[in-house]
Parts: C-alpha cells; structure tokens; sequence
C-alpha cells in the first residue's frame, strides 16, 4: 500500500517483539507501528528504539484516540500519529514528513492532545513524575522503578511527593487514581 505512494518498505511484523527487532536489525528512517501490537505494543516499541535506535522515527497507527495514550506515546518518544481511517495520501504524507524529522500529528487526533484541558493538564506533571505514577499503577515498589528509570528510591518518593501535590492527593493511590482519572496516565 505505501509503495504506491513512492515510500519503500524495507521490513513487515507481526507483533511488538518482532517488530523492534527488524527495526532494530535495518535501522529504518521512520517505522510505521500500530499502537496495540500483541506480545508489546507500538508505545514500548517506541521506548525501546528512542533508546536504541534513535536515528529511526516512530509513528503510531491507531484507532484509539484517548489522550492518555497519546501523552504516554509522546513521553516514549513517538515522532506521530496517524489515525487508522486516514486515506493512503495522508499516510505517505505522515510518513515523509516524519522522515525529515518533522513531528505529525493526524488532524482528528490533534484536538485529543493539543486542547487547551489536555495542554494544562499535561503540564501539570512533569513527564519523569507521569513515569513514576505509571509504573507504581502497574504495582512497582520505590526500589523497582528506581532500577527501571535509573533514578534512586528517594528520588522515586520525590516525584511521588510532588505529584501527590500537583494533584491534591493525600496519598499514593490518591494521586495515581487521579492521574487515570484525568487521562494523565494510561
């Protein structure tokens, strides 16, 4: 399909794993990804090449347009978004525009992230402190998401204090039903 729009495709997978490792292996310019993959989806796939395999942009195709999967596909380093009832000419649009290092954002999409409540609520939190409410909602302990992030357990209840703060919560729990609650967080 995207070769009939001049765009050559260097490389196909059928899941989040097999996926990374083709783009791990042949280093494309721009990998096209869809955003629920099986065995990992297309936001840790762009995790794992912002660290990677940096020089390859990432977009994710989706039919999902919740903002906390967008801000979360944004914090990994997803370089666009294109959204799966997009005709064949935006997506090779999306796709060269990524290419020389522009950031795309589908039209229907746009309004999910740039609104003025999603902005002010994306702001509110810095993205490390979004990380650290992430993973403690996927039940890590303070030592667990140091490891992960690089950062010490204090540091971990430091972001935790300052988001608990940020959102007015009283507790932990307090603070990451909060962040889901307000699409925060995914």
């Amino acid at each position: 399909m995207l070769t009939l729009g001049g765009i050559e495709v260097a490389g196909q997978a059928r899941d989040g794993e097999e996926a990374l490792a083709a783009i791990q292996s042949i280093r494309p310019r721009v990998a096209l990804l869809d955003l629920r993959m099986p065995r990992m989806d297309g936001i840790e796939v762009a995790r794992r090449c912002s660290r990677t395999t940096p020089d390859t942009y990432v977009i994710l195709y989706t039919a999902y347009s919740e903002q906390a999967l967008l801000i979360e596909a944004l914090d990994a380093g997803a370089r666009g978004f294109i959204s799966k009832e997009a005709p064949l000419a935006e997506i090779v649009r999306a796709v060269q525009l990524v290419a020389e290092g522009h950031t795309y954002v589908d039209p229907v999409l746009a309004g999910v992230i740039s609104s003025p409540a999603a902005t002010a609520k994306i702001k509110q939190l810095t993205q490390r402190e979004r990380d650290v409410l992430r993973m403690l909602s996927d039940g890590h302990s303070n030592e667990e998401i140091g490891k992960a992030l690089f950062i010490s357990p204090e540091t971990v209840r430091t972001h935790v204090r300052k988001a608990m703060a940020k959102l007015d919560a009283d507790t932990r729990t307090e603070a990451v039903a909060t962040a889901i609650r307000q699409s925060l967080i995914a």
